[in-house]
């Protein structure tokens, strides 16, 4: 096997949670006054953390400001998430044959530990993962940290994982520390955008990842 750890992102890679990260970023700004972004707009920043995504979004002069409109946001998806996002098609096949195949498995997302928890119990996927980093553990995105934290845990180098993502953040944390990278066309950032960081694929569904490994 050329990778002995595959690391996934989680919202839209795995989980097709990215409609409703967007209405919850749509419903804070409503209730705060501030300008309400597009859709596409608020795709762009999925995938930060989530202080910084809201920062960067509303264009904030400070980090309070940014954790006030994060606050909200944490309000709406206790509420969204009562309703839980479906996974992929797919998914849990291509977990169970990775597992089976003796990979280990690993989650690098911009999403708060208690929301990780919640996409895990909602979807039932815990136990194939042997690690996970999310934003209360590390730097944000496109920072490797995660990365990094996942590789020590686990006794890996860079070389023998193997990043899936769905936005350039993901692939750009990859690409600094070395690491290969696949991006998935149908979470967030399109093609051309993923390819600025040089992946070594792009795939258009679950099942391409699976005969791509």
């Amino acid at each position: 096997m050329k990778y002995k750890v595959i690391i996934f992102d989680w919202d839209g890679t795995l989980m097709d949670s990215v409609g409703k990260i967007v209405e919850c970023i749509q419903d804070s700004a409503r209730h705060l006054g501030l300008p309400v972004p597009t859709s596409n707009e608020a795709k762009q920043v999925i995938g930060l953390s989530l202080v910084q995504a809201m920062q960067q979004l509303f264009a904030l002069p400070d980090i309070k400001s940014a954790e006030k409109v994060a606050d909200q946001y944490k309000y709406f998806s206790v509420r969204h998430y009562q309703e839980s996002s479906p996974l992929f098609d797919g998914v849990v096949e291509l977990l169970t044959r990775l597992k089976s195949k003796g990979y280990k498995l690993a989650v690098a997302t911009g999403k708060g530990r208690k929301g990780l928890n919640q996409g895990w119990q909602h979807s039932n996927t815990k136990q194939f993962f042997d690690s996970s980093r999310c934003a209360d553990d590390a730097q944000s995105k496109p920072s490797p940290d995660m990365l990094q934290q996942i590789l020590a845990e686990l006794n890996i180098e860079p070389h023998q994982a193997l990043m899936v993502g769905d936005t350039s953040y993901d692939m750009a944390m990859a690409e600094s520390i070395g690491m290969d990278r696949v991006g998935v066309s149908f979470g967030v950032h399109d093609k051309q955008t993923l390819n600025q960081h040089a992946p070594i694929a792009i795939i258009d569904s679950i099942g391409d990842l699976l005969e791509f490994i």
